[in-house]
């Protein structure tokens, strides 16, 4: 779900200088309509329904920016994508933005050409196993199959991992994580390694998930987040501040219920410029002056979001930990909106 180190990253970089040069925001104001580059699904984040409608935490993201851009959450094309075919998607121009579990990491930000916009999701590699293996950290993984989707950075990662302490493995290949669950359930390999947020996300599909277990091993820093293409900044402030926006919605307790009501007006000056009802925060964005209200609208908050996608009352059952706002020992923090 991450980095391919087999992209030619000159070609790509030489598209996404390419693309830029066009300016998304007029693109996507013209089109009428954000492509969004997607998973090609993964519950809880991105996956469509039995209706083919989108649904997930990472769905959210580009419906907030088609909401504050366009002032329609729906007015999105989904566009799935792989862990190889994902940045020459951007990079073409194909997609204006891709949300999908995609870790920022110096290569991909310098060498390939990226924006990463921001962090959404801080996440770490883990270990999925049968229980009836026996095994309870993946130190005693010596010899075992491993499914391991192609041009992510959890490919890099596993290497790094088995070599370090010593052992051995085989690869399975896999190109999607429909593919990665089918081959791991068949006992076509012993382990599935992928980003703990997703182990969660495909462990809650299994008819029995009680049958699997995730090993207490982190082996990697995965900060996830939306991305866009280098060279076009007006279009990466624009997703950056959707994303800072939900952020800080939490941090100002603007929600979905009651953003309406505020942004009529508050006592409290930074709510204010979130909303649109002081300073001229949107025009120097581009958009309308209550482009941060419909993108909250469109979904809810960043905490509304987590909550009702991969949350704890969700069959993925996600805490927030890392994930919770800086006010209760989280990471999330938004630079202010002034």
């Amino acid at each position: 779900m991450k980095k391919s180190v087999f992209l030619g990253a000159l070609t790509v970089a030489g598209l996404a200088a390419g693309a830029a040069a066009a300016g998304t925001l007029d693109d996507v104001k013209a089109r009428g309509k954000l492509n969004c580059g997607v998973t090609t699904g993964l519950v809880g984040f991105a996956a469509p329904d039995a209706n083919g409608n989108w649904e997930g935490f990472d769905v959210g993201m580009c419906r907030a920016v088609a909401a504050a851009v366009l002032g329609d959450p729906a007015a999105v094309e989904f566009v799935p994508t792989t862990g190889k075919t994902r940045f020459t998607a951007l990079a073409s121009g194909e997609i204006d933005m891709l949300a999908r579990n995609t870790t920022w990491t110096f290569s991909r930000d310098v060498d390939l050409k990226f924006e990463f916009v921001g962090v959404n999701y801080y996440d770490g590699q883990g270990f999925m196993v049968p229980k009836e293996l026996g095994v309870s950290s993946a130190k005693e993984l010596d010899g075992a199959t491993v499914c391991i989707q192609t041009g992510t950075t959890t490919e890099l990662n596993l290497a790094d991992f088995f070599r370090s302490n010593n052992i051995s493995y085989e690869p399975v290949p896999v190109e999607t994580n429909a593919e990665s669950q089918q081959q791991y359930l068949s006992g076509a390999c012993d382990v599935y390694t992928t980003d703990a947020s997703g182990l969660a996300a495909t462990r809650a599909t299994f008819e029995a998930p009680g049958e699997h277990v995730v090993l207490p091993e982190i082996i990697s820093k995965e900060p996830l987040g939306p991305l866009v293409r280098h060279g076009d900044n007006e279009w990466g402030d624009v997703v950056r501040w959707t994303l800072n926006a939900l952020i800080s919605a939490e941090e100002l307790g603007v929600t979905s219920a009651n953003v309406a009501e505020l942004a009529a007006g508050t006592d409290v000056p930074e709510t204010n410029r979130l909303l649109g009802s002081e300073g001229t925060l949107g025009a120097m964005l581009g958009l309308d002056a209550d482009w941060a209200k419909k993108a909250i609208m469109a979904g809810g908050n960043y905490g509304e979001l987590f909550e009702k996608n991969i949350g704890e009352a969700t069959p993925i059952a996600l805490s927030r930990g890392l994930n919770a706002s800086y006010k209760d020992g989280g990471l999330l923090y938004s630079p202010p909106f002034r």
